[in-house]
């Protein structure tokens, strides 16, 4: 990260101007041309801000979200961010803490301690942010220590049990030596209920330790070793089913069909199937109560490591200085669930220390700057290196009930209906049974190779992968430049450019135990391409789901990637008065392609490996491109002290757009791009097919565009008050016209909706504002705080795929402080409230994994393009309240 500049130390008050080094150098917020929202400690103390996600509140252009792992926190700018639970894919938002590239955005979801400041730059950063920072980046910059003695300390209660306990403390050693040393500990009783299991879930139990040594013995060198050490151990994360009441486009996908009768119009046997296997109808209909369906013995169970060691190096040669920041980091997560989110036992991932994701990374940056030609030239010239090697071990088994599950779901939406009977073997009546073995029902002569396969279907329990390893090797170097030529005292020119290399080694071995796959493609494939082809493929394709196979049990595959880009940036800025900042630009990002780490993405699971050259032939599969955006700005800037306006208008296009979706069975990562002559016209894209909507090379364009306009504005009218606002309108849309790769290719019928459309997580409209008003009481120099925020958010949709029922309606969310300080704020008592109104609303909905009933004619009502699809949601965190005592001396 080539803008890891120590910046003066920002001070406490909020009225103070913050500094940024968002072009490398220390410049006040105001003289930056380029669209960036920075807040100072005070802002953040007085928000909540204890990782990333409370600056959605006092950033408007930013949107940070958790769903099914906190380990893959989910950051978006603008609209665009990456989306999913694949650590394949690299944060189109990264994370930088002190200079230091974090591997996923995910990872500023842990505590922060004593913070500086946090800079949120938008757009695209491609010169001294390029890894792959294509939406934008956060910088997240700690307190150095100090050669003044001093320490603070902060004790918290609140509602759910929650308890947080920091302090910090710093100080000189020597002249030329100075400490910091940071400490939070965090636990709290979860916002779901697991009556089943008497448990809580989404609960905190995490500690964070910071410890710092900052070396100056002499003007000209400065060194600052930073080591940090995080620990989660906690239940998460938990989701419930979405209604009607939460979504009107849920319609009658809750209402159960009648007895012995397939889904119709107006009803789903899939709620019959789960009914009948144990699940309460009343977690159909509960809103967004918090009450939670999990199966029994089944825990949410996480565990996170994350540690590292770093040293920024500064020294100034006179002319020019040196930059060295040196960076080692360890992150292992893993993450148990009960991933059916029901209590119907079908998918789950046990908690074990063979199952994880870790990341090894080691990162290393020099640079070098200084001025020429008389100052008319501030010049930088610097390199990157980067190695990360990331581990993804993977334990995901069937559950108890998923053969009696599968059997249930095919009987009971088909012409079997009749013999549908949970209690009986393979979900069928003994007079069905009959029928059927002696070729006397619709399947015919097939009927006893059908029901042979439904038997071994029944038996598929506790079966899948007993641990896949999938391991990558990458590594990214770049060289770049930027340099800020003054035309004249008022007009600059910044021009910068960075090449990078991008290498990902790649290589799996898989071990899963079910035979049921293997033996039901050997006896019902001889059936697919006869009249009972359907039938059969349905059965194969519930025993092989996600391509989970003992075909693959000790079977290993590889693969490699190479890429390099040219990126950069070009701003022209003209200041006309001292107060006022005009600048226009154009910035070209990247995000480096790579390895898809789910093997469900090999093949369709209905064909053996076998039949298809063997796994290895097929591991091209699991690539996708990188993705590569053309942005264009236009701003200004006001600042006369007690009032700062920033506006800028932008447009961003983005080709090979990297887009990961849950189709309700699998993960589909796909490179989305636009076509300006779809063959086979318009619609060809919104179809059932996988072939239909290709393009000619000559014909492929940018998928996806976001532009709009964005509006801060901070007001100081008398001492002590302070108000702040923030406006995005971001209009973030698909292409008309899709297709799925920059071959051509056609795009993925599950993506069927997202032509023309907002991308998910997009809402158009934000507005943000605050409220600081800290007034002195008395003679002795105490003082008051009254603190609001809010945050107002338009309508948008939580699903990748943009179906209907995973829209989420505006909603507004506020925070409030109230608190009385003493003098020098040596001591300070708060009352606050997180969420003050108890705003209900969902974070991402998604797909119910496997709970699909049978449709005569799925996806073509446009209110169910899932057909007869169930869906959960991971909801917002509820209304929190309580008390904090600080103090500092």
């Amino acid at each position: 990260m080539a803008y890891a500049q120590e910046a003066p130390q920002a001070e406490d008050s909020s009225d103070a101007e913050i500094v940024v080094t968002a072009q490398g150098r220390s410049q006040l917020l105001s003289d930056v041309p380029v669209a960036i929202s920075a807040v100072n400690a005070e802002t953040l103390q007085n928000s909540g801000a204890n990782d990333i996600r409370q600056l959605n509140q006092v950033a408007p252009s930013l949107l940070v979200s958790s769903t099914g792992s906190e380990a893959n926190g989910s950051a978006r700018i603008r609209g665009i961010g990456t989306v999913g639970d694949n650590p394949g894919l690299e944060s189109s938002v990264p994370v930088f803490i002190d200079g230091v590239y974090r591997s996923r955005s995910g990872i500023g979801l842990n505590e922060l301690g004593e913070i500086d400041r946090v800079e949120v730059q938008r757009g695209p950063q491609g010169t001294l942010g390029g890894r792959n920072s294509s939406a934008g980046l956060i910088s997240i910059y700690s307190k150095k220590p100090s050669f003044t003695f001093g320490g603070s300390g902060e004790l918290t209660y609140g509602n759910y049990d929650f308890m947080r306990a920091a302090t910090s403390f710093t100080g000189p050693i020597s002249d030329q030596l100075a400490f910091r040393v940071d400490g939070v500990y965090v636990k709290r009783d979860g916002f779901y209920r697991d009556d089943q299991n008497g448990a809580d879930v989404n609960n905190r139990d995490r500690y964070f330790l910071r410890g710092q040594l900052l070396f100056q013995p002499t003007d000209a060198l400065s060194v600052r070793l930073i080591a940090d050490y995080t620990s989660r151990i906690e239940e998460c994360c938990a989701a419930t089913y979405v209604d009607g009441t939460v979504n009107q486009f849920i319609g009658n996908l809750i209402t159960p069909s009648a007895v012995g009768a397939a889904s119709t119009a107006t009803s789903n046997n899939i709620i019959n199937v789960l009914r009948d296997l144990g699940q309460p109808l009343a977690a159909f209909n509960q809103g967004y109560d918090r009450n939670i369906s999990v199966s029994p013995n089944r825990v949410f169970t996480g565990e996170t490591k994350d540690y590292g060691f770093s040293g920024q190096i500064d020294y100034d040669f006179g002319g020019a200085t040196l930059t060295s920041i040196t960076a080692y980091r360890q992150y292992r997560s893993g993450q148990a669930g009960d991933l059916d989110y029901g209590e119907v036992d079908i998918l789950y991932r046990a908690p074990s220390d063979d199952a994880y994701r870790q990341f090894h990374t080691f990162t290393q940056e020099l640079r070098l700057q200084g001025e020429a030609f008389d100052g008319k030239l501030d010049w930088l010239v610097g390199g990157f290196f980067a190695n990360e090697k990331l581990t993804v071990r993977d334990n995901l088994r069937f559950g108890n009930q998923y053969g009696r599950f599968a059997n249930c779901r095919i009987v009971s939406g088909g012409s079997l209906a009749s013999g549908y009977l949970p209690s009986g073997q393979a979900c069928l009546s003994a007079p069905v049974r009959g029928a059927i073995a002696g070729g006397l029902t619709a399947l015919g002569a097939g009927g006893p190779a059908i029901l042979a396969g439904l038997d071994r279907l029944d038996t598929m329990n506790n079966v899948g992968t007993t641990n896949d390893r999938y391991f990558q090797n990458g590594t990214n170097w770049a060289v770049f430049t930027h340099n800020i030529v003054h035309i004249t005292d008022t007009v600059d020119l910044t021009l910068g450019l960075r090449y990078t290399k991008d290498k990902k080694k790649f290589d799996a071995t898989f071990g899963n135990d079910n035979t049921v796959c293997t033996a039901n493609q050997a006896a019902l494939g001889p059936l697919l391409a006869g009249p009972l082809g359907p039938t059969a493929g349905g059965i194969i394709g519930l025993s092989c789901q996600g391509n989970s196979t003992a075909e693959l049990n000790g079977v290993s595959i590889r693969d490699d990637r190479n890429e390099d880009k040219i990126t950069g940036t070009a701003i022209l800025s003209w200041k006309p008065v001292d107060d006022l900042l005009l600048y226009t630009s154009f910035a070209r990002g990247y995000k480096a392609g790579g390895f898809n780490l789910d093997r469900s993405a090999l093949k369709s699971p209905v064909s053996t490996f076998a039949s298809l050259g063997g796994a290895q032939a097929l591991v091209g599969n699991l690539q996708f491109d990188p993705e590569l955006v053309d942005s264009y700005e236009l701003g200004a800037k006001f600042s006369n002290g007690p009032f700062g306006l920033s506006v800028s208008a932008f447009r961003s296009d983005f080709s090979s757009f990297q887009l990961n979706t849950f189709n309700g069975t699998v993960f589909l990562v796909q490179n989305v791009n636009g076509c300006d002559n779809l063959v086979g016209g318009s619609n060809a894209d919104t179809d059932l097919s996988n072939t239909t909507g290709s393009c000619a090379t000559g014909d492929i364009t940018y998928g996806v565009r976001t532009q709009g306009l964005e509006l801060e504005a901070s007001l100081v009218p008398a001492r002590n008050f302070r108000m702040a606002a923030g406006l995005t309108y971001a209009k973030t849309t698909y292409r008309d016209d899709l297709i799925g790769t920059k071959n051509g290719a056609a795009l993925d019928s599950a993506l069927r909706k997202l032509p023309g459309d907002n991308l998910s997580n997009a809402p158009e409209l934000v507005a943000t504002s605050s409220v600081t008003w800290t007034p002195d009481i008395g003679s002795n120099g105490m003082s008051g705080l009254v603190y609001i925020d809010g945050r107002m958010t338009s309508d948008y949709n939580t699903g990748s795929d943009l179906f209907p029922q995973k829209e989420q309606d505006g909603f507004a969310v506020f925070n409030a402080r109230i608190g009385l300080r003493g003098a020098d704020e040596a001591w300070g008592l708060e009352l606050w409230g997180q969420n003050i109104f108890n705003q209900d609303y969902a974070q991402v909905a998604f797909n119910s994994p496997f709970q699909a009933g049978q449709s005569s004619a799925p996806f073509v009502d446009p209110q169910y393009p899932g057909g007869r699809q169930i869906f959960s949601q991971f909801l917002a965190e509820p209304r929190t309240y309580g008390i904090t005592l600080r103090g500092k001396f």
